[in-house]
């Protein structure tokens, strides 16, 4: 397949990135302005409305209603300015941090939410520095400036001293709170007015002037802030200098803008920044070490998520795909890296949250959902061509939680195993097993409690399975390899050290301990072997 001159525009225009912060940052009432400004929706609803009210239109799952939060990563589509924009929003509470962590291997930049008042919260860090180790470019928007919070220049502060990175304002906040004015735009050198008849629309009055020590400007804002506005400047002009966009292309500096996810202000000036700066699909690495282009022709992706049930009526299970390269048509061929088998991609979609429509063609940079019967996992390659390619796997991080299931009524095992093996490939909880023992007394891990409430209630409402969770006493678990590179799982009985050992559902050897103490008497005295934190979603380790 020879991609056309039209083909390639397509994939230019394509744009995708997510979305990350601590909960309660705004990032989900982000989310829907942006599909607002984008004509992807129409009415924009409240995360925490009462029951008769909409809830967040990227919240599909019943749970994330009923509780406000988001528990699992929303993909959604839409265009502004002729760009096609996949937007992917994420979990913000650290319970739920492996999704986003699996989320953020599928895009190509990322926006980084901030609360005026907390600035930099653990959570934030966190997923920050997820997108440094892939080099991810990073928007920066400072939320909630309707409301009293720090000063701007503290909050950078903390940006570039907690995260180490440089930012660099493209707006600036005139006022706070109450005596909030608007935004003053550096690069345009205009000033974006703060007005209750925004609040509806999304639009605000905009006024350009050549300089901010224009007269007119003093007289829209009073004396008092226009004095700190010019006062400000001299300042930033002089320190910071203008934005470059290849140091934020090579995640050097982060711009920063600043507004009101609630009120929509400010959310234009970001998508037109965005526009402006955001990366066309990057090229992506494989495990021999290839480059595979977004423009090469042939067809290309992974698979970084996986959901079962969306649509609960006909018990689907949809493999979400970032394409990597080329051009993807439905129901084409391609080949399965892993199985080493060709299968037909007859079944897919793209996504609205919850909502799907097929689509018959997406291009590198699009995120697919597929139909599956089973045969995907996450980390998987498709491809065609006659050249095997098997793109970098994505880690599977290590739990924090662990414990053990009761079933209340025994009949009910087949659906229970169904439902755990179908919850464990979405990457929902983790499946350790005893090899003596086998599945019958599965050991299931979390990174967060609220996993097993995720568990519970998924259990109940999709697989109508009623179960008991049993704490069990493991602190860590750590997968452990041999340091010489060999890929076959060591001897468990030459392991020395107080611990349980188990298998995860890639049958890679797994060692459970107690405390910290035991864990770190096992690394110490197993110079061999290695006690891994991660592990790479792919049953041969490369």
């Amino acid at each position: 397949m020879t991609l056309s001159t039209n083909d390639s525009k397509e994939i230019e225009r394509r744009r995708t990135f997510a979305i990350i912060s601590h909960p309660d940052a705004g990032k989900t009432t982000m989310t829907e302005k942006l599909l607002l400004y984008g004509g992807a929706i129409h009415e924009a609803g409240e995360v925490k409305a009462k029951k008769e009210r909409r809830s967040a239109r990227s919240d599909w799952m019943k749970l994330e209603q009923e509780r406000g939060i988001s528990v699992s990563t929303s993909v959604m589509q839409f265009d502004f300015c002729d760009l096609r924009i996949n937007l992917l929003d994420t979990p913000g509470h650290a319970d739920f941090s492996e999704d986003t962590y699996r989320t953020l291997a599928a895009v190509d930049s990322a926006m980084m939410i901030l609360d005026n008042a907390k600035g930099v919260e653990t959570q934030t860090k966190k997923l920050f520095e997820v997108c440094r180790m892939r080099r991810t470019p990073i928007f920066t928007f400072i939320n909630k400036l309707d409301r009293e919070g720090r000063s701007p220049f503290e909050l950078m502060d903390e940006i570039e001293k907690v995260l180490n990175i440089q930012c660099n304002p493209v707006t600036w906040p005139i006022g706070m709170g109450k005596n909030f004015k608007g935004i003053y735009h550096r690069l345009k050198k205009k000033i974006i007015l703060f007005t209750d008849e925004g609040f509806a629309t999304g639009e605000a009055e905009e006024k350009s002037f050549d300089s901010v020590q224009d007269p007119m400007l003093r007289e829209l804002i009073g004396e008092e802030l226009h004095a700190q506005l010019v006062e400000d400047m001299e300042l930033i002009d002089g320190t910071i200098g203008p934005f470059e966009r290849q140091s934020f292309l090579d995640a050097n500096v982060t711009p920063v803008m600043f507004g009101s996810g609630r009120t929509n202000f400010g959310v234009r000036a970001f998508l037109e920044l965005f526009v402006d700066t955001a990366p066309a699909p990057f090229a992506q690495t494989t495990f021999g070490g290839d480059i595979v282009n977004p423009e090469d022709d042939f067809f290309s992706g992974f698979i970084f998520k996986i959901q079962a049930n969306m649509d609960k009526n006909h018990r689907d299970r949809v493999v979400f795909l970032r394409i990597a390269s080329g051009k993807f048509e439905r129901g084409m061929y391609a080949k399965h890296a892993r199985l080493g088998k060709e299968i037909r991609l007859s079944h897919s979609a793209q996504f609205m949250a919850r909502d799907r429509e097929t689509v018959d063609v997406a291009y590198a940079g699009d995120i697919i959902g597929l139909h599956d019967n089973g045969t995907c996992k996450i980390g998987d390659t498709l491809y065609t061509g006659a050249k095997r390619i098997e793109f970098s796997g994505i880690p599977q991080f290590s739990p924090e939680h662990f414990v053990k299931v009761d079933l209340a009524e025994p009949l009910k095992r087949k659906q229970l195993q169904k439902g755990i093996s179908e919850l464990c490939e979405e990457g929902t909880i983790q499946l350790f097993v005893d090899p003596k023992v086998g599945d019958q007394d599965p050991l299931l891990g979390a990174v967060g409690q609220l996993q097993f409430d995720v568990l519970l209630y998924r259990l109940k409402d999709e697989y109508n399975v009623e179960v008991r969770l049993r704490p069990q006493p493991f602190k860590h678990a750590r997968w452990i390899r041999y340091k010489d590179g060999r890929t076959a799982n060591p001897d468990p009985y030459s392991v020395k050290g107080t611990l349980q050992f188990a298998e995860d559902r890639l049958k890679n050897l797994v060692g459970l301990f107690t405390s910290d103490f035991h864990l770190s008497w096992a690394v110490h005295n197993n110079p061999d072997v290695v006690f891994l934190e991660s592990m790479q979603s792919k049953l041969t380790v490369s």
